[in-house]
């Protein structure tokens, strides 16, 4: 799990330097976090809460499959490469939310 938990650990530096970065320049109380195919938000949530709510979600997905490779490990396939993708598609779409509400994108 080596590899997997080196892109893992990138992909959490970076969502943490995005939130450093962004949150002093998002300007309202609430961040966008859906879009519908308009290109207006269907829902937000407040700032602190969609900043550092996905670092908690990537932290929990990173925790359950922990737990299933260390008590159920003849039932887990597929964790490196489940992990690795997780955490490359979580983060580049907290980096896409960051942007977006800082008005980048």
């Amino acid at each position: 799990m080596l590899s997997a938990d080196i892109v893992f650990a990138c992909a959490l530096v970076v969502m943490i330097g995005c939130n450093l970065y962004g949150e002093p320049r998002i300007a309202g109380e609430r961040v966008a976090m859906q879009w519908g195919f308009d290109g207006k938000p269907t829902w937000d949530a407040p700032k602190r809460i969609a900043l550092w709510g996905m670092v908690v979600f990537m932290l929990t997905v990173r925790l359950i499959i922990w737990t299933a490779v260390t008590f159920a490990p003849e039932k887990v396939h597929g964790a490196n490469i489940g992990l690795m993708l997780a955490s490359v598609i979580i983060a580049a779409s907290h980096i896409f939310i960051v942007l977006k509400a800082i008005k980048r994108i």
